[in-house]
């Protein structure tokens, strides 16, 4: 006799992939990297964002805002409070994706006759590209603090394909994916217990006994 059998899971993945988000939030990174926020420190800075019109606009604010921060600048949610107001826009912030291979196509033959595709080493580029303006401009006078400017960058993913074995990957996903799980930056600072407890504070008095109030004017039962 001889029985055979199968499983089935259900797999699922999110509408956009890992990679494409890291490209696109390490490519924000390297341009914010670019830019020297230390004149801010010190002063009370507002963030005006309403130019900003793309993928992944809450990754660009909240890390422009952590670099302000970070440079000692004071953030306020109100323009009318700010010294300085700090203009973000985008001027293009996405991926592309390249194939290329080296091998034969497939080739129809005459007759029902068809050779296959044959791969030798394929390769897949993913890049992604960010570029982000910034302005500042005084509150009081109205006068632009410096030029501001522009900055550019890219980010990319690569992987390489032999005869149907790979990926080998290689560009700045990849480093950036070693260099924060991988040596120091893998190590465990804080991690949440696996039970959930808690405690009463400090300076909580007792709860009070329960009561029951009559609506017809009686006195309340203690219990």
């Amino acid at each position: 006799m001889i029985i055979s059998g199968c499983t089935s899971a259900k797999r699922s993945n999110t509408a956009r992939t890992a990679v494409e988000q890291l490209l696109i939030s390490n490519a924000i990174d390297q341009s914010l990297d670019k830019v020297n926020f230390t004149p801010f420190g010190g002063h009370m800075v507002y963030v005006e964002e309403k130019y900003v019109d793309s993928v992944d606009k809450a990754y660009l604010v909240g890390s422009l805002r952590h670099r302000l921060l970070a440079s000692g600048a004071r953030l306020t949610d109100k323009a009318e409070d700010a010294e300085i107001t700090v203009e973000l826009r985008s001027g293009g912030i996405g991926t592309d994706t390249a194939e290329s291979f080296l091998g034969t196509p497939e080739i129809a033959l005459p007759g029902m006759l068809t050779i296959p595709e044959v791969r030798l080493l394929t390769k897949t580029i993913q890049s992604g590209t960010a570029k982000i303006g910034l302005v500042a401009i005084d509150n009081k006078s109205r006068q632009v603090l410096g030029q501001g400017g522009m900055a550019l960058s890219q980010s990319d993913d690569n992987n390489w394909f032999v005869m149907g074995i790979g990926p080998f990957q290689e560009g700045t996903i990849k480093s950036e994916v070693k260099s924060s799980t991988t040596g120091p930056a893998a190590l465990r600072r804080n991690s949440l217990p696996k039970q959930v407890a808690f405690e009463s504070p400090v300076d909580a008095s007792p709860l009070k006994p329960a009561e029951i109030q009559f609506t017809g004017g009686e006195e309340p039962v203690k219990k």
